[in-house]
């Protein structure tokens, strides 16, 4: 009975990623329609059309915006990222 069990492990299924968002620089890359509606409600993307779902940034270089340790990064500017990560590492290394 066990051995049955284990051969009916559940699967992990992928999120299907099925909105599609343009970049300001016009790269493209696709997302969850979970994920494009919450950067909607946050007025991050505009919907543009609908089959497939897509969007585009509003503000620029918003793509590059990335959270570190709660901390938001701007891609685009090399140095911020480099600082903040030489700064959590120095804070890494204390503990």
């Amino acid at each position: 009975m066990s051995a049955i069990k284990t051969t009916k492990k559940k699967k992990k299924t992928k999120k299907k990623k099925t909105a599609l968002v343009v970049c300001r620089d016009r790269k493209e890359f696709w997302t969850t329609q979970a994920q494009f509606w919450q950067w909607a409600r946050e007025g991050i993307v505009t919907k543009t059309q609908d089959n497939p779902l897509t969007g585009t940034f509003n503000r620029e270089h918003e793509e590059l915006m990335v959270l570190l340790s709660n901390t938001v990064l701007n891609l685009a500017h090399p140095n911020h990222m480099r600082e903040a990560l030489l700064s959590r590492r120095m804070g890494m290394s204390g503990k």
